[in-house]
């Protein structure tokens, strides 16, 4: 099977942007950019314990939910609903594998989170 970078852009990271309510054109170039030069992000890489397009660990996973998702219901609401309602009860980490618009979620809010932490650090430490 092949996929273009528009098919994926159009049929998947927009759409569930989209769904998320955090939809802009660098949003959708940053997860595109993710999904062909992952190791250069720094945040997603071709690890052999990766799920999904995005490569996301099972410790990601779990740690977007416990430390970032658990505080935001309403956002937490809103990822869930891309989730199948039973396979996720079974195994939330075949999500990532099977879903596409559940794991680009997931990738998005990883990558937030990320420059948010980022930006918490003063220059001072980041420069040093």
């Amino acid at each position: 099977m092949y996929a273009s970078s528009e098919q994926l852009r159009e049929q998947v990271i927009r759409p569930a942007l989209e769904y998320l309510e955090m939809w802009t054109s660098d949003a959708e170039d940053t997860l595109l950019q993710a999904l062909r030069e992952a190791p250069e992000l720094g945040l997603f890489s071709h690890r052999p314990e990766g799920l999904g397009l995005f490569r996301i660990t099972p410790a990601q996973h779990r740690d977007i939910w416990d430390r970032y998702l658990a505080f935001q219901p309403d956002l937490a609401s809103r990822v869930r609903g891309l989730a199948s309602q039973r396979a996720f009860l079974a195994n939330p980490d075949r999500e990532l594998q099977t879903n596409l618009g559940y794991c680009t979620a997931i990738a998005w809010l990883l990558y937030q989170r990320s420059r948010v932490e980022q930006s918490a650090v003063p220059r001072e430490v980041i420069s040093a």
